[in-house]
């Protein structure tokens, strides 16, 4: 074999090795001559295109391919005989059959004048890696189970929002902040699966209520939020939560069942202030919330800016709240309970008091309800038994002589509905040394609304163990009078309200009087709060009434005042 022949076979081999290399690459390989047209194109290459290589080869693209397809490459290719430089770019092409994804790339080859010889065209899909890409957006920007944009998504619009409001006078926009007021029942009673649905058929609902250039998000659980881009005024925003709620009145049929909900609604406008941050705009939107579900739900609620200064307001007395029970500043102040036969004080009603190092005594009605919303009045109301109980032992070992009966103290819905209630009240009673009989609680009517049958039966317990109880402020709650026998009370305490407005011909005195023969019928004793004037006094002793209670006899004292009151043994 000559030279020539051992080279014209080792080219051979050489161009059969690259053939069966790019045939079997899973890309498009061809080479174009100077005109475009084809010289060759590899087997994926004509797999992929539906035209044999005989079709192909002399042609070029457009005289093969449809606009639709070559229009997305086509420039690139231009550009590369034009430039003589490599070019690559990604392509999107869309058929009848289906969307996919290129990336091409064009190499010329260029001759001894710097002419273009050929072009190496090669091409990958990236299809799948786009719908890959694609998913993981949905999933970083989307809420899973409603599809809606999730909290990242919302606050990224509402920051691109705030930054065009910069520089276009004038531009307006709100952003509501949503609370379904029932979603936890559902949830409850229902179950999951059914939440779930219920979830779905909401946003669908608020989708409903907005335009295209709006957005509606979920954040969470039963939380949605919605930004309403370049509105006219204040009422644009409050026709589409009206809106809302008028969607959200309309019964949603959950397998076969009919369930209603309505929703809080808290409005933010961005001219309310200067907001430079979409947290502070999402902030005062939830604030605004808040406080349409405390004002009794199913509403909605413009924020302003002294819900804000309540707010930081109510956060601060949050955090000193916590800190008042590390630093003791609670303190326990006593009112009489005088008996209205013989006009001595039978004992005290324990009343807690927090002595702020700054804002000096600070009222209950001030802590004790953020108190029971944090849970913190557990520990709080299980620290003031503990110091009635003591320091009524310590007055009834100092005052053998007197007739100190009952320390009264208020037990909180939280504290009734602990299932160690019972335990711990026996501690108590057992390391301060009080008896069982010296102690009465004082319960509210919601107590044992919201308890229930459960309710009787640790109430039950209690007067097994020798305590007292006394439904406090009777005649304002919820009590069932029908039910009022089955309650083991000692004591019904008529609310201050009936006792303060009382006269001798008066309405709240025949309250007064049925409310004293009722509770005579049921074998059980009166306190009247509020008394506050002699003649009250001798009113309700001309009813029958066993005990009094208020600034009439004494305003609530702390512990040195209360002892000199017990030495002082005044009658009324």
């Amino acid at each position: 074999m000559t030279e020539r022949q051992q080279a014209e076979q080792a080219l051979r081999l050489s161009e059969e090795r690259f053939r069966l290399a790019i045939d079997n690459i899973p890309d498009t390989f061809v080479i174009y001559n100077a005109e475009r047209r084809f010289q060759f194109v590899n087997a994926y290459g004509v797999s992929r295109s539906g035209y044999s290589q005989a079709a192909h080869i002399g042609h070029t693209d457009e005289e093969i391919h449809p606009p639709e397809v070559t229009n997305t490459y086509l420039p690139l290719l231009q550009k590369t005989v034009e430039t003589r430089t490599k070019q690559t770019g990604e392509c999107n092409i869309n058929l009848p059959s289906g969307s996919f994804t290129i990336v091409v790339t064009y190499v010329p080859l260029l001759n001894e004048y710097g002419e273009i010889h050929q072009i190496l065209g090669h091409t990958y899909d990236i299809t799948e890696r786009k719908r890959a890409e694609e998913q993981l957006r949905q999933n970083a920007f989307h809420d899973a189970l409603t599809g809606l944009p999730n909290r990242a998504l919302f606050m990224e619009r509402l920051k691109h929002t705030i930054e065009r409001a910069k520089w276009q006078e004038n531009y307006l926009f709100a952003v509501l902040f949503l609370d379904l007021d029932r979603f936890k029942v559902i949830n409850d009673s229902l179950g999951h699966l059914v939440g779930d649905q219920f979830l779905l058929a909401i946003a669908s609902r608020l989708k409903a209520c907005i335009r295209l250039v709006d957005i509606v998000a979920r954040l969470g659980g039963d939380e949605f939020t919605i930004l309403l881009e370049e509105i006219h005024n204040v009422s644009d925003a409050i026709k589409v939560a009206e809106r809302i709620q008028q969607e959200l009145a309309l019964p949603i049929e959950l397998n076969g069942q009919e369930v209603f909900t309505t929703a809080s609604i808290g409005i933010a406008l961005s001219s309310t202030a200067d907001y430079d941050q979409p947290e502070k705009l999402l902030r005062d939107a939830d604030t605004a919330m808040y406080r349409a579900k405390a004002l009794g739900k199913a509403r909605y609620e413009l924020f302003n800016q002294q819900m804000y200064t309540d707010a930081v307001a109510r956060l601060q007395l949050d955090t000193d709240l916590r800190r008042a029970i590390e630093r003791q500043e609670f303190q326990v102040y006593y009112q009489p309970i005088v008996s209205l036969t013989n006009g001595s004080i039978l004992g005290f009603e324990a009343l807690l008091r927090w002595q702020h190092p700054d804002r000096g005594l600070v009222n209950p009605a001030n802590f004790i309800p953020l108190a029971e919303e944090t849970g913190l009045i557990i520990e709080i109301g299980y620290w003031a038994l503990h110091e009635a109980c003591r320091q009524m032992q310590t007055w009834r070992v100092n005052h053998k002589t007197n007739s100190l009966k009952k320390i009264s103290v208020n037990l909180s819905v939280k504290q009734f509905s602990q299932p160690d209630l019972i335990e711990l009240i026996g501690q108590i009673l057992h390391s301060t040394g009080l008896d069982a009989g010296s102690l009465m609680l004082e319960i509210t009517e919601s107590v044992i609304v919201e308890n229930g049958d459960a309710a009787i039966s640790t109430l039950l317990e209690l007067r097994k163990m020798g305590i007292e109880l006394s439904i406090d402020d009777f005649g304002t709650g919820y009590s069932s009078l029908g039910r009022l026998h089955s309650f083991p009370i000692s004591v019904l305490k008529i609310d201050r309200s009936f006792v303060s407005p009382m006269e001798a011909n008066g309405k709240n005195l025949e309250i007064i009087e049925t409310i004293v023969t009722l509770a005579h019928k049921l074998g059980v004793d009166v306190t009247a709060e509020g008394v506050e004037t002699k003649e009250q006094l001798a009113l309700l002793r001309k009813l029958n009434c066993e005990y009094g209670q208020g600034y009439f006899f004494s305003h609530p004292l702390d512990n040195s005042a209360t002892e000199a009151l017990i030495a002082a043994n005044p009658h009324w």
